[in-house]
């Protein structure tokens, strides 16, 4: 017994109400995200203040860099070249610090070299990180070099200084989650600087052996 063929089901189109709605919708919901969360982070506006309330504003606050003067009686070591040799007037100096970054908070941490002055460095995050090693200048904040960029849980190296000014790290937390994050070098720096994301400053002491 031959069987009818069942015809397809018809589509049906939404109304041009429907379409309106929606796209309204979607426009609303961007101009939210675009107030909420994009001003606040990349641009430091909050008319909202909920930008404040999640932490958003430091990340625009990030790239606001002013210039760093030594303290008082900490001077550069610069090193006297002879072939394989660095020769310091200066014994060198270690450090070691621990940093919690609360969900997308930052903190930046530097130490001041000379010209040719060298320093070995290990730093180790509970979790990855965005990171930025880079040095500024002295007396110009915007003058700013990076070394690498990238996102990550730890690195180990030496380091050689090409002009006199602070060097160091930026690490910020990308999620929710808080993350502890460890420093230790040994090197010929004059000084150690912590910058936090309320935009304080705080020195370091450093050790001698």
């Amino acid at each position: 017994m031959m069987t009818t063929p069942t015809p397809p089901s018809a589509i049906v189109l939404p109304s041009k109400q429907k379409l309106a709605v929606t796209t309204l919708a979607a426009l609303l919901v961007a101009v939210a995200i675009l107030v909420t969360i994009v001003l606040p982070a990349e641009y430091g506006l909050d008319p909202l203040g909920t930008g404040e309330k999640l932490g958003l504003t430091i990340m625009s606050k990030a790239a606001v860099a002013e210039p760093v003067a030594a303290p008082a009686g900490a001077t550069g070591v610069t090193p006297v070249t002879e072939g394989s040799v660095a020769r310091y007037t200066a014994t060198y100096k270690r450090d070691a610090a621990e940093f919690t970054l609360g969900p997308y908070d930052y903190v930046e941490y530097k130490y001041h070299l000379a010209p040719g002055a060298s320093m070995l460095y290990s730093w180790t995050a509970s979790a990855p990180v965005i990171h930025d090693f880079h040095g500024e200048h002295d007396g110009d904040g915007k003058n700013v070099t990076s070394y690498d960029k990238s996102s990550r849980r730890d690195d180990h190296g030496a380091f050689t200084a090409t002009f006199s000014g602070i060097h160091g790290w930026y690490w910020e937390n990308p999620g929710g989650t808080p993350i502890t994050v460890k420093v230790t070098s040994s090197g010929f720096y004059a000084w150690a600087l912590e910058f936090r994301s309320d935009k304080t400053r705080v020195p370091h002491e450093l050790s001698v052996p």
